[in-house]
């Protein structure tokens, strides 16, 4: 026979569990629990058992515990949490790969009817077609505007309407027509609000990104600290080569309108008194250039000519 243990003894078991996972966890996902059913939560648990464990309780026992344990240990990375915890939300405590992890909680949505007064999540739109439903069922889309005709027998939607919209709370009208038409157009699941690892919180979003999305940022940056450099005139490591090739400029056009000269120089003025050089330094590489196309052109000649000897040979020549 199993003791019922008192609200106060419930208590400290929890906080003896919650204070566990927070010395061996270092990696939290915060989720939204909103219309999660028990059923679909021990899913869940089955789900990432393993290496995550999923607790769910009281925002301010949870706060309490937190505080505490901060205050026993000295850890006070875990205080983050406390502004998160608002709503119906739960902790998973992992060691696993953190995106991994929120892949895994997503599988398991399920869908839900529309009930009256739910706040829809969703555009919710009836795709036109047959509804299966006799004439007499025409009233409910007379109600909500929504455009009929009778075809052998039976009501059909002749356009897509759109039901709800998002954020929009539902109607006894709309709740009985997606009953009638079997249309479950919810699905609810653990939704991922924060992320938690090792005393930094962040949006989920940032699980989603890629090497190539850090690089593609981080140019970025540097285009935008090189930019605010240049204009300022303030050096830095990513500025200094285009500040170091600005004033070789300016002071080659200085010494380009004057008698002054230094090395660098000398070649490019040589270019400007006569122009016929130039074009003599750069004959080089145009010959290369057109050497290079010469040289691929007989190459590819060669390649389509085993093509029409092998049409000749299996007796499909075009000109017999």
């Amino acid at each position: 026979m199993t003791v019922k243990l008192s609200k106060a003894e419930k208590k400290v078991v929890y906080d003896k569990k919650l204070c566990g996972l927070l010395d061996e966890y270092s990696k939290v996902l915060i989720a939204v629990a909103d219309n999660v059913g028990s059923n679909q939560l021990q899913n869940i648990r089955k789900g990432l058992r393993g290496d995550s464990i999923v607790l769910m309780g009281k925002n301010t026992l949870i706060r309490r515990c937190i505080r505490i344990h901060a205050e026993k240990t000295g850890n006070k990375n875990y205080l983050n949490l406390l502004p998160l915890l608002v709503g119906n939300v739960g902790l998973i405590f992992t060691k696993g790969d953190l995106k991994e992890v929120s892949e895994e909680v997503a599988k398991y949505k399920v869908g839900a009817p529309a009930r009256v007064g739910l706040v829809a999540p969703i555009d919710v739109v009836v795709p036109p077609g047959n509804t299966g439903l006799d004439p007499s069922q025409t009233s409910f889309f007379q109600v909500l505007n929504i455009p009929t005709k009778i075809n052998k027998g039976t009501v059909e939607i002749i356009t897509p309407v759109e039901l709800i919209r998002k954020g929009e709370k539902v109607g006894s009208s709309e709740a009985a027509l997606l009953a009638k038409l079997g249309i479950r157009p919810f699905s609810y699941g653990l939704v991922i609000l924060s992320v938690y690892d090792n005393g930094s919180v962040f949006s989920p979003e940032v699980l989603d990104l890629t090497e190539d999305d850090l690089i593609e940022k981080f140019a970025a940056g540097v285009s935008l600290v090189t930019s605010l450099s240049l204009a300022i005139s303030y050096p830095t490591l990513v500025a200094a080569p285009h500040m170091f090739i600005n004033a070789y400029k300016n002071v080659l056009a200085v010494a380009i309108a004057t008698e002054y000269s230094f090395p660098h120089a000398e070649k490019v003025k040589e270019y400007l008194k006569d122009p016929s050089k130039f074009a003599v330094a750069a004959a080089p590489v145009v010959a290369e250039v057109a050497a290079a196309a010469s040289s691929s052109a007989p190459a590819e000649e060669k390649k389509e000519e085993p093509a029409e000897e092998s049409d000749d040979d299996m007796g499909f020549s075009l000109f017999d």
